[in-house]
């Protein structure tokens, strides 16, 4: 691995895909499961 220089644009670029998949994941953990998936696993938990 070789060592990053600083004020490297790629450093600012990659800090800022993190930043934005960080976002990303914590918006869409918030989400409630929709009904429909959940009856679906109820299903299959019957189904065993």
């Amino acid at each position: 691995m070789t060592p990053k220089r600083e004020n490297d644009p790629r450093d600012a670029i990659e800090k800022q895909i993190d930043e934005n998949l960080r976002r990303v994941y914590e918006e869409d953990s918030t989400e409630q499961i929709p009904d429909r998936f959940l009856e679906l696993l109820q299903k299959l938990r019957e189904q065993e």
